[in-house]
């Protein structure tokens, strides 16, 4: 017996647990992955010039649009081995494997559809920041551990002396109450925080403010007010009010922990990423964070609903 949305629907605890969404949250989602699935199928048939429509010839075991949201959230979410996706979706290992890179982007254009994908480009980041309220950000770096890179040179760009294993590394911006409104292209796990920062350039609205930790020591965009903990001086001792003053900044800048953590209830994000296909690595992050957004509006739409 192979999972499917329609026995899942009557256990929404079960879905939510196998994708991360509630059944209101699934099918809210889904009219925009149909959109997206019917733009693909419709793209592939212009390229491959096909003479029989799509979905001719014998059943296919992922025939309803549901199960095919319902497949890629799973992966997401629990990141099974490609055999076992495709064992409990009743297909083979090879047929998992075109599903999974053929839908990852379907589920991509829809969250973009929904526009709960952050943005990628620095040069329109001030834009999107300048339209939050408060103007208030935070910024923090999140690593993800890799398979270890056969090239000599990418193991020692991509070893992560403080994860102790191989990673790659993304900046994130949070706005304050919000959601992930920034993340950045995907670097090796050597590469510091502020480095990337630096790399890419940041813009922020006059007037802002930002809270970072001290992995972005000395990083200091123009007209930006900083909030960072301050850091203990060698051989000394914090006085109490730095240490209060420490522990104000760090109960707001949390909350980028909590937004990252949202991201990562996805395991494809947590667990050693396996799949080598290029950018995939880039993709799923984006992907994820989109995910975590899209949760967190419609979850604050229902607090708004019943306030």
């Amino acid at each position: 017996m192979r999972i499917t949305y329609s026995e899942l629907k009557k256990k929404p605890r079960i879905l939510k647990s196998l994708t991360g969404l509630t059944v209101p949250e699934f099918e809210a989602l889904l009219p925009s992955f149909g959109r997206a699935w019917a733009q693909f199928v419709e793209a592939e048939f212009e390229q491959k010039k096909r003479k029989r429509a799509y979905g001719a010839g014998r059943k296919p075991e992922l025939g309803l649009l549901s199960d095919k949201l319902l497949f890629i959230l799973f992966y997401f979410r629990q990141y099974p081995t490609q055999e076992v996706q495709g064992y409990l979706f009743g297909i083979g290992q090879a047929q998992a494997n075109e599903w999974i890179h053929r839908l990852a982007g379907v589920l991509n254009q829809a969250l973009g559809a929904e526009q709960q994908l952050p943005e990628r480009r620095p040069a329109k980041l001030e834009a999107v920041l300048a339209a939050c309220p408060g103007l208030t950000f935070l910024i923090d770096g999140t690593e993800r551990p890799i398979n270890r890179p056969k090239d000599k040179e990418k193991q020692k760009s991509h070893y992560s002396g403080k994860q102790k294993k191989h990673t790659v590394k993304n900046n994130v911006i949070t706005s304050r109450g919000g959601s992930i409104v920034y993340l950045s292209g995907t670097y090796e796990g050597k590469k510091h925080d502020k480095k990337i920062a630096d790399e890419e350039d940041y813009r922020f609205p006059s007037g802002s403010k930002l809270l970072q930790d001290t992995g972005f020591q000395g990083y200091k965009p123009e007209g930006v007010t900083i909030l960072q903990p301050k850091k203990k001086p060698r051989n000394g001792e914090l006085t109490p009010d730095e240490k209060v003053i420490n522990r104000a900044v760090s109960s707001v800048r949390v909350e980028v922990e909590h937004q990252i953590g949202g991201a990562k209830r996805c395991q494809i994000l947590v667990q050693k990423f396996r799949n080598r296909v290029e950018n995939f690595v880039d993709d799923v992050m984006e992907t994820a964070c989109g995910l975590h957004n899209f949760r967190m509006s419609h979850r604050r739409g229902q607090v708004n609903a019943i306030a």
